[in-house]
């Protein structure tokens, strides 16, 4: 039986993908660079809410087999991650 949370991070994963195509099909039909970067420049909150959501979700799937401290260097490592991405 497939776990929940897998269930949950495959579906989101398969959401993005459908908005990162749905995107470039935009684009496309747009036709012109203004606004193909409007459309991605709002991708760039789709993706870390995604990664965001999909974490927590595995997380809390794993949180009764792992310690508090990995816990705190799988979070703080999302968070460097968020970090360096939006510098």
């Amino acid at each position: 039986m497939l776990d929940k949370a897998v269930l949950g991070m495959a579906l989101l994963r398969i959401i993005s993908g459908v908005i990162e195509v749905s995107a470039a099909l935009l684009m496309i039909k747009l036709n012109t660079v203004e606004k193909a970067l409007l459309v991605n420049s709002s991708l760039a909150i789709v993706g870390p809410l995604i990664l965001i959501t999909t974490t927590t979700i595995g997380v809390i799937g794993i949180a009764d087999n792992i310690s508090l401290m990995k816990l705190i260097w799988i979070f703080l490592g999302v968070s460097l991650i968020l970090i360096g991405v939006k510098s």
